[in-house]
């Protein structure tokens, strides 16, 4: 009999309750625990999901001998001191996108998992979605011919509260490193590492990114167009072209949407796609049945992806002016 895996949960914000209700539909798997800096936060967060063990700091949940896989749920800025707290007490941990701020810390977190011979994986739940594995698989089978063009974008507007953490500099704020790491990683998974980029960005009074316009130019004639928002509603869809038709997303592409194949001569139809749970289930099945098998990564989504992911942000960052002083240059 196959074991189950023990999970704890740090942070218990909007994601880390999205996960939680996504862990009900995943076999083999029980949520052990959940650590916030408040612990009637944690005792709250486990009444509701029937949660054994609550934690009124981080560290506490990390050093639960019980708990055999920590996902990480924080600010986008304590997630490589939260990953690397976790691997040093010796649990594997699914870490939520951005891995980490930049190249630079990414690398130290594989290097620990490596290190500690223990499983590390980024949390970038769409890569495991159905749809977005049943779209690769048509342009690997050449179903819309040559893919010439892809056109992704994520915007939403939150209304301007320099509090807030999409305005928040020190909290990591900025459309790109929030919402534009979709469709950057939607172009990178389906096509790979871009021959060059090109990025754009208008920074707001918080000296985060506010807009931000992408290009990236692939061998041939392939070109990826990608934007981002946090002060525009954007349609929030993708589209990939090749020679012989196209691909289409609806929107909110990179949750479990339906997908539509247009073919060269303008005939569509719905690609039918069953879908369970809420999305994030996926991403979990796939972290337990790695550990069960004794792997330290998934094949799904390895560490050189991460790293391919992280660095092309980097490169944006750099190209944008878009910067993170507390990790970009540390005292």
């Amino acid at each position: 009999m196959k074991k189950t895996i023990k999970w704890g949960i740090l942070g218990t914000g909007n994601i880390a309750h999205k996960f939680a209700e996504g862990l009900r539909n995943v076999n083999y798997a029980e949520i052990f625990a959940v650590g916030s800096r408040n612990l009637n936060t944690a005792l709250e967060f486990g009444s509701h999901y029937n949660i054994s063990r609550a934690y009124g700091s981080y560290e506490g949940l990390s050093k639960d001998q019980d708990v055999d896989v920590i996902y990480i749920a924080t600010p986008h800025n304590l997630h490589f001191s939260n990953t690397m707290m976790c691997l040093n007490n010796g649990k594997h941990v699914l870490c939520e996108k951005p891995f980490a701020v930049n190249g630079f810390e990414v690398r130290q977190m594989i290097q620990k998992a490596r290190e500690k011979n223990l499983f590390l994986m980024e949390a970038m739940w769409s890569r495991f979605i159905p749809h977005i594995i049943k779209a690769k698989e048509l342009i690997n089978a050449g179903t819309i011919g040559e893919i010439k063009l892809l056109k992704a974008d994520f915007g939403i507007n939150f209304p301007f509260d320099e509090t807030h953490r999409v305005y928040n500099r020190e909290l990591i704020g900025g459309s790109l490193m929030d919402v534009g790491i979709y469709p950057v990683f939607l172009s990178l998974l389906l096509f790979g590492k871009p021959k060059l980029i090109k990025a754009i960005a208008g920074l707001g009074p918080t000296s985060v990114d506010h807009n931000c316009s992408i290009s990236f130019q692939y061998d041939k004639d392939l070109i990826t167009v990608l934007y981002s928002s946090i002060v525009a509603r954007t349609p929030v869809t993708a589209e990939i072209f090749g020679t012989k038709g196209k691909i289409t997303f609806d929107e909110w592409w990179f949750t479990p949407v339906p997908i539509h194949h247009t073919d060269e001569h303008g005939e569509s139809c719905q690609i039918k796609l069953n879908y369970t749970g809420n999305g994030y289930n996926y991403e979990a099945d796939e972290v337990v049945k790695c550990i069960l098998s004794g792997k330290n990564q998934s094949e799904l989504m390895t560490w050189s992806d991460s790293l391919l992911l992280i660095d092309t942000l980097d490169e944006i960052r750099s190209q944008c002016n878009i910067i993170y002083p507390d990790h970009d240059n540390p005292s």
